[in-house]
């Protein structure tokens, strides 16, 4: 048996019935990520553990990249009497506005032990690039 000291349990207990925060669905909660650019793409990665891959929703409208996951009870037997229960379930999501300066065509997305990692590539269009000079005998060429 699984022994727990905590005086406030029963406080907290009855703090959540009477909120409405009870039960193993509850409304959207942010998840934890990090964010960084790599090269000639921004990677962003998310920690889901315990989230099966298709219970994992991506979108992307217009500049919004919204991500959903849902963790999902674990089916117990009849027998089984649960002493403890601090994990949290149910729908967890994150919204985030994306930059002009991405594709957001090109996203790739990968999962892997309990972390999801977007990577978003840089459009071409906000590359730096050279711009040339037309006119007159020289030709000079400015970074842009």
């Amino acid at each position: 048996m699984l022994m727990r000291t905590d005086p406030f349990r029963e406080f907290d207990r009855l703090a959540q019935q009477l909120l409405g925060t009870t039960g193993t669905w509850s409304r959207p909660s942010p998840m934890p990520m990090d964010a960084y650019r790599e090269g000639d793409e921004y990677v962003i990665a998310f920690d889901l553990p315990g989230v099966a891959t298709d219970a994992i929703d991506i979108d992307v409208e217009r500049n919004m990249l919204t991500v959903k996951a849902e963790r999902r009870p674990v089916a117990k037997a009849d027998d089984v009497q649960v002493e403890l229960s601090e994990r949290p379930l149910g729908v967890f999501s994150r919204q985030l506005v994306l930059g002009d300066t991405l594709d957001t065509e090109h996203i790739k997305a990968d999962y892997d032990a309990g972390v999801l990692t977007l990577r978003i590539p840089i459009a071409e269009r906000a590359k730096p690039r050279k711009v040339s000079i037309g006119g007159g005998s020289a030709r000079k060429e400015i970074s842009g």
